[in-house]
């Protein structure tokens, strides 16, 4: 059973700061081109085959926006 990754971002709470993409060792991660409601650009999973649900992102991000979770293939 192979495990992958995944991420969730709370858009509302993102701010955009890109923290999580510079940690993120697979490249995963990218802002988006929408904004929130607050107007700024959020991350999001852009390659979600390259994640392998390292948590990274999560522990770094300064507003707790991400949360990770593994699924099976």
């Amino acid at each position: 059973m192979a495990l992958r990754g995944a991420i969730v971002v709370d858009t509302e709470k993102c701010k955009g700061c890109s923290v999580c993409i510079a940690n993120c060792p697979t490249n995963t991660i990218a802002l988006a081109r929408e904004v929130n409601s607050k107007g700024y650009n959020f991350a999001y999973m852009a390659t979600p085959d390259s994640c392998t649900g390292c948590t990274n992102c999560a522990t770094v991000c300064p507003d707790t926006c991400i949360t990770v979770y593994r699924v099976k293939v």
